[in-house]
């Protein structure tokens, strides 16, 4: 699998800002990633893309839900996304470029 298509974007939500200003001293990042990738494929993915150490990666997949379009149900699809744990001292700008 190529690196470059197993990050989609970053999930930028209340929750997540919570989570990052939690009492953890470690930056923590919530991307939607492609649906067959895996903790590994997603840690060697942000290694090459954006050249930081991550520490973990923990993987959650959302369930499809079921919509109503002009009362009409239709099915929202389900997607997955990871959680990722960088080093002390690493950081992240999400327009694309690492700091370190």
């Amino acid at each position: 699998m190529d690196y470059t298509q197993v990050i989609y974007s970053p999930v930028i939500t209340e929750k997540v800002e919570l989570l990052k200003k939690s009492l953890s001293s470690h930056e923590r990042y919530v991307f939607r990633v492609h649906q067959m990738a895996n903790k590994e494929i997603v840690r060697q993915a942000l290694r090459y893309l954006y050249k930081v150490k991550v520490l973990k990666v923990n993987i959650i997949n959302v369930p499809s839900k079921m919509k109503s379009f002009r009362r009409q149900p239709s099915r929202r699809p389900g997607w997955k996304k990871a959680v990722v744990t960088l080093a002390p001292g690493q950081t992240l700008d999400l327009l694309g470029i690492a700091k370190k």
